[in-house]
């Protein structure tokens, strides 16, 4: 029988445009009942990914920041040491996969970029008010979303031209970009890469995994790519990211955590029948 591995995505995915997860409660109790690693991947900083995992009662890894960091809790059980030439680092509760560019030079890249005359505004340009007005955080979230490590997101103001250089020039500065809710400068990580890592320690602690990742932006791409079943929730306003298209991507019915729990039980009772 193979394991089911869940990956999920939060803003937009398990989390309504409300940060609710209660549409999902459901398929999150299936998940805990059958000892399913659920693994959040997100774009979200660690101390809030943190917060949302004691609300759903989490114990599994954790990736941060657009695959930025991969957060293993102490005591978990997979064998690090099969990571050639990747570097562990210990942080209170947590062995650390650095995956993720230095936030500071994050910033600096954003400040050549404003010197270069984009219109372009980080978090860390905005004050903690600045950052709950733009996400509709409460102030002590959005004082957790702008405590980064490995990526930063953005608000740029210009047309589709504009935008295009702007993220050329991201590139010349040796960055990449991706897009959720928001833009987002970072280094040489996304989320597939963290994914395709924690699904081979995950192969070796069980043998025969299934995986799953459940996202509904442009940088959940990355992580649908590299696992056995894709699935694409609906936005807000009932349509798919229209950039996201795979052979094999199932597109829920249902927006963010009304389409998890749709899909979620038929796919791990699939894998766990076969």
């Amino acid at each position: 029988m193979k394991k089911p591995i869940v990956f999920t995505d939060l803003d937009g995915t398990l989390l309504d445009a409300g940060y609710s997860f209660e549409a999902a409660v459901p398929a999150l109790a299936l998940l805990k009942e059958r000892d399913i690693p659920l693994i959040v991947c997100s774009s979200k900083t660690r101390k809030e990914i943190e917060r949302h995992r004691v609300m759903l009662g989490n114990r599994h890894p954790f990736v941060t920041e657009n695959g930025g960091g991969i957060f293993i809790p102490r005591g978990y059980g997979l064998d690090l040491s099969s990571l050639p030439g990747q570097t562990v680092t210990a942080a209170p509760g947590y062995a650390v996969i650095r995956l993720g560019a230095d936030y500071r030079d994050l910033r600096r890249a954003i400040a050549e970029l404003q010197r270069e005359g984009f219109a372009v505004r980080g978090f860390g340009d905005m004050s903690v008010a600045e950052v709950a007005e733009t996400t509709a955080l409460r102030p002590e979230q959005a004082e957790l979303a702008r405590e980064r490590e490995f990526d930063e997101p953005f608000l740029f103001s210009g047309n589709g031209a504009e935008k295009e250089g702007l993220l050329a020039a991201i590139r010349k500065k040796g960055f990449h970009s991706t897009e959720g809710r928001f833009l987002h400068i970072l280094g040489d990580s996304d989320k597939g890469r963290a994914v395709e890592m924690l699904a081979g320690l995950y192969r070796q602690r069980y043998g025969d995994i299934s995986t799953i990742a459940v996202g509904d932006s442009l940088n959940d791409l990355p992580m649908l790519e590299k696992v056995d079943c894709p699935v694409l929730v609906q936005k807000p306003d009932g349509s798919y990211d229209p950039r996201i298209a795979l052979p094999n991507l199932v597109q829920a019915r249902g927006i963010g955590p009304a389409g998890w729990d749709r899909e979620l039980p038929r796919l791990v009772r699939e894998i766990l029948d076969e």
